[in-house]
Order: structure tokens, then sequence, then C-alpha cells
């Protein structure tokens, strides 16, 4: 029904007036006990082969909702409906702010991908903290943090420490997120000095806590292998506890979009089927000069159940879906469920 009907329809709509609709829509369907029910049972599928236990949490299954779907965390319990294992909000920083001018979200339906420069667009850590008392789901939360756009580099570790303070409470991991292309210099902080002293920072803060929340890095499909050796090196000295692979790609290249069109879409960072490829490699690169040292979270062009599979086998330990749910529907997740059912039991 989504591919024949809905999604066509969505796709008449501008891409985040889509995203708000369905969002409104969401909220109105799965709020109403009947019908939510009969939606909740359509999506469901547990499975004992499904669990997984991956730095100290316990999975119901592993595929995830990736940060950016639900930036604000006002659709978990909806989410969770959908049959997600986990689910990712953000990325939230610590004043709202409304992100980059619009247009900043773009569909190239002939290479199932996204073009976004949504610029952390979000109501502030705070708003997200007040709707995360309030749910009633008890799937793994992870709070994807970043830094606000007037922050200069060199106070950022203010900003993500002032997140993680205001989320542990209410969230199962962290995610640095130091990758997005869409927030001047915030890239800047992959290197490896400034990553190393941000790390250690939120690192120690954490540990502070009477109950210490895994920390994890995402990190851009962009880096050279030069840079995956400092990121393996900063993970094993800083002592995180694992990498999610990868954001979106500035790399232009593997798409099949009229070149002029998207020229003039601009700037942003794309998703979708053109960084399978990379992100699986990326995934393989990080699992094997680490010698399997720390877990990876495997996100970028899962379309299906062999999508997720390559990355598993690339060495993820879970994987994360956004564009993947826009171009094939909410079904996609218990889709890709029966799929590694079926892996797992050969």
């Amino acid at each position: 029904m989504y591919k024949s009907i809905l999604k066509p329809l969505l796709f008449l709509k501008k891409p985040e007036d889509a995203h708000h609709f369905t969002f409104d829509l969401t909220k109105l369907t799965f709020n109403i006990p009947i019908i939510s029910s009969i939606l909740e049972s359509g999506f469901e599928l547990d499975d004992p082969r499904l669990e997984r236990e991956v730095f100290g949490l316990k999975f119901k299954n592993p595929v995830g909702l990736a940060a950016g779907f639900d930036k604000d965390a006002k659709l978990i319990d909806e989410m969770a409906m959908l049959g997600f294992g986990f689910i990712e909000i953000g990325t939230l920083t610590p004043k709202p702010q409304e992100g980059n001018p619009q247009p900043r979200l773009f569909r190239l339906p002939q290479d199932e991908a996204l073009i976004n420069r949504m610029g952390f667009n979000n109501g502030g850590v705070l708003e997200a903290v007040e709707r995360l008392r309030k749910r009633k789901s008890q799937v793994i939360v992870g709070g994807n943090i970043g830094k606000n756009k007037v922050t200069p580099n060199e106070k950022a570790v203010d900003d993500y420490l002032f997140c993680l303070e205001a989320l542990h409470t209410y969230v199962d991991y962290f995610v640095v997120n130091v990758s997005s292309p869409n927030t001047p210099n915030l890239r800047d902080l992959q290197e490896k000095e400034p990553l190393k002293a941000l790390l250690t920072a939120v690192k120690a803060a954490n540990d502070e806590k009477e109950h210490p929340k895994p920390i994890l890095l995402k990190i851009a499909p962009d880096l050279t292998e030069g840079q995956l050796d400092d990121i393996i090196e900063i993970v094993q000295e800083t002592k995180i506890d694992g990498v999610i692979a990868t954001n979106t790609t500035i790399d232009r290249s593997g798409l099949s979009t009229d070149p002029a069109e998207v020229e003039a879409i601009g700037a942003g960072g794309v998703s979708g089927k053109v960084l399978k490829n990379r992100s699986t490699e990326v995934i393989r690169y990080l699992h094997t000069q680490s010698k399997g040292a720390f877990p990876i979270v495997g996100v970028g062009g899962i379309f299906s159940p062999e999508d997720a599979i390559e990355k598993l086998e690339a060495g993820a330990s879970l994987v994360q879906i956004y564009s993947g749910m826009i171009y094939e529907g909410p079904g996609v997740v218990k889709k890709i469920k029966k799929g590694l059912l079926a892996y797992f039991s050969r």
C-alpha cells in the first residue's frame, strides 16, 4: 500500500512538507487504540534469534532508526510500534536552532537518494528531555548530540557536555556527531587532536555518572584510510564504546541524476543507495584493521535484507535505516528482520 498509494502522494509534496505530514499522520493513526493495535500487530516480528547484546545493551533486534528522522523525540512510541530494535534521536544541540534556510531537503528518485543540508534543526535538548520523560515504550533510545552553529569549535566540548548532562537519565547510549557536512567547520572536529580531546572530555564526564552510558562516534564516509586509522587509534585510546559508520557523503560521483540538477540543488550530504558501497567499505576497513576491537553500527544505503546482511558480514553488529524507509516504506523494517532470520538460520 505504501508504494502504490501513500508514497506517490507524499512525493507530490516538497520533501520537508511530506516529512511533517508523515509525522502528523503517524501521531494521529498510532494513537487511535484499535487502529494502533492493528498496525502494531502488522509490523510486529519478535524472535529470540534476532536479539543482540552490544556495548552492554540488549537489543530486541539489530535494526534501528538512524538519527535525523525523529530529531526531537516526538515519535519514539510510534516508531517503536514499527518494530525497530532501537531509535536514535537528534542531532540535538544545547540551544534550539532553526537550521539552514529552506529548501534544504531534496529527493533524487532516479538514484533512490536524498540530499539534505538541514543544519541540526531542532528544538534544543531540554525540549527533547521533556518528551523523553513522558514516553511509554521501553525501546532502546540513543541520543545523538552536536554543537550549535554559533558555537566556535574551540568551545564545542561545552555543547557536547551540556547535551550529555541533560540527556543522561533519559537515553540508553550517546552518539558524538562530528561528521555532518551541514554545520560549518564541524567536520574539522574529526581531525585527530580535536577529536581525541572532545571524546576524552565526553568520556570523562560520562564515567563520573553513577550509571555510565555507552559512547559512540559517528563518522563521515569521506575519510581517507589514514584518517580511518586515526579513528581506530582514538577509539582505542579514549576507550569509547563503538563507531557509527557512516553519516551522509559530500561525494556526488556515483549519482545518475542529471549533474545540472544536482548542481542546482547545491550543498548537502547525500544518503540512500549511492552510499551503500562506501559505507560498507568503511565498516569493513574499521573492522579488519582494528581486528574487531569495537562494535560498529552500520548505516548507509540499507533498503533490503541483503543490504543489511552485507553490513553485518562486513563487521557491523547493528544496522540503521533512514532513506530506505522513505523509499521502501515502514514495512521495510519487518522485511529486513525476516531476511535476517533466514540468514541467521542457515
